[in-house]
């Protein structure tokens, strides 16, 4: 896989990833501390010229560094099974920006792992998901499920997502005083989440708002909802 730019190059690289070989422009200085850890993981660091860049390149904007690297294991539903932190279940949310900004909070607010259903990605290391994430991808659990498997993982082991509604029976300030491990799911801003997964819902929460305003962006939501969720969640 390809993995582009600093930040990301960093941070899958400190999440474990099994790097090839990293490439640099000749004409751009790598930067100090991208060489650190390459140097300390023993992966290879090489220049290109600018003009073979531009043949692997195609697009306007090119990367000043870039990374080949194995695809890491695709993770399972009982890989969660043993964290204690949060889930996030995203359901139908497929626009890439909004899954990688929610992948960030998540690991950065002390989430378990991320379940993607309906989601339209093939693989966690699709280059757009990397990106936008900025490589934070690799570094908590994300789990690609259908629906089904992931309604029988839940149930399977006694847990009821919490769905976040306008007229919610809580409101996110609850979710600080509950102590249990919970699955905070989010759907799409045009439907929500789908009637399955709002079925088995133990709770439903609504975040205060300004009643002109339509909805909030899903990663915004989940965003809120993993702030209320911190304390719990980074003293685990």
């Amino acid at each position: 896989m390809l993995i582009e730019d600093i930040e990301p190059l960093l941070q899958s690289i400190r999440a474990g990833v099994e790097f090839i070989e990293i490439y640099g422009l000749d004409t751009v200085p790598v930067p100090d501390s991208l060489l650190a850890e390459c140097e300390r993981r023993r992966i290879p660091v090489r220049l290109l010229a600018a003009a073979v860049a531009n043949q692997v390149f195609k697009t306007e904007k090119k990367p000043k560094v870039f990374g080949i690297a194995k695809v890491p294991r695709p993770r399972r539903l009982t890989d969660l099974s043993e964290m204690t932190g949060d889930l996030i279940l995203l359901d139908g949310v497929k626009i890439v920006g909004n899954i990688g900004a929610i992948v960030r909070t998540s690991f950065a607010l002390g989430a378990s792992g991320i379940v993607l259903v309906d989601s339209d990605l093939g693989s966690i290391a699709d280059r757009r998901l990397i990106r936008a994430s900025r490589g934070y991808v690799f570094s908590l659990p994300i789990v690609l499920a259908s629906r089904a498997e992931a309604l029988q993982y839940f149930q399977d082991n006694g847990m009821r997502p919490v769905v976040f509604e306008a007229d919610g029976d809580h409101t996110v300030g609850d979710l600080d005083g509950m102590d249990e491990r919970l699955v905070l799911m989010f759907g799409s801003e045009r439907i929500g989440p789908s009637g399955d997964f709002s079925d088995i819902a133990a709770r439903s929460v609504s975040i205060p708002m300004n009643p002109a305003a339509e909805s909030l962006n899903v990663s915004v939501s989940a965003g809120i909802a993993l702030h209320a969720r911190a304390r719990r969640n980074l003293s685990r």
